[in-house]
């Protein structure tokens, strides 16, 4: 699988991301703003602290974090079996 070598906050909810295959461009977040624990992200300056974390998560405090494959499924609009080609045969990694 991918991972994240960078991120970037940009305006509207969005994050600029690029991954360690080249992939790289805008995810748009803005459905998940406001709702649940993406609410902090309405408090001046949160979204824009967002960083990779230790595991390749994205995220923004120890409360608030997004899982980097699902995101790079966002950018791609790849489905699961074409990210994770195993899940189409069965066979287990």
């Amino acid at each position: 699988m991918a991972k994240p070598l960078e991120v970037k906050p940009l305006s509207g909810y969005r994050l600029w991301l690029r991954y360690d295959d080249e992939t790289s461009g805008e995810v748009d977040l803005s459905d998940l703003a406001g709702r649940g624990v993406f609410k902090a992200w309405d408090h001046q300056g949160f979204f824009t602290q967002v960083r990779i974390g230790p595991h390749g998560e994205i995220t923004w405090s120890d409360d608030i974090d997004l899982c980097s494959d699902s995101l790079y499924m966002r950018l791609t609009k790849k489905s699961p079996e074409d990210v994770f080609p195993n899940l189409k045969t069965g066979v287990n990694a």
